[in-house]
């Protein structure tokens, strides 16, 4: 099986990402952090960038964020705005 797959031009993705800077910034930015294993240190590395920019004055919204219990990433949370956690019913079971 073949796939027919074209790599984008790096030099065309900084151009429109600098085109874009230009532009003012008007546009939301998605940032992505990824790791390979649970415990790598995607949720700390995210929360100290969250913080980082919240102090800049950038507003930051967390909508789902799982600690597992860790004190130290709990910590990074404080100073943060966090929607709260719903309760969805799914094949007969409550989870959060």
């Amino acid at each position: 099986m073949t796939v027919d797959y074209q790599r984008p031009d790096p030099d065309a993705l900084l151009q429109t990402l600098q085109d874009e800077e230009q532009d003012g910034g008007k546009r939301g930015l998605l940032k992505i952090f990824c790791g390979r294993a649970a415990g790598v240190g995607k949720t700390y590395a995210m929360l100290e960038a969250a913080g980082r920019i919240s102090r800049e004055g950038v507003d930051i919204v967390i909508g789902y964020i799982e600690t597992h219990g860790r004190i130290e990433t709990e910590e990074l949370l404080k100073g943060l705005e966090a929607r709260p956690r719903e309760k969805v019913e799914y094949r007969g079971m409550v989870v959060e």
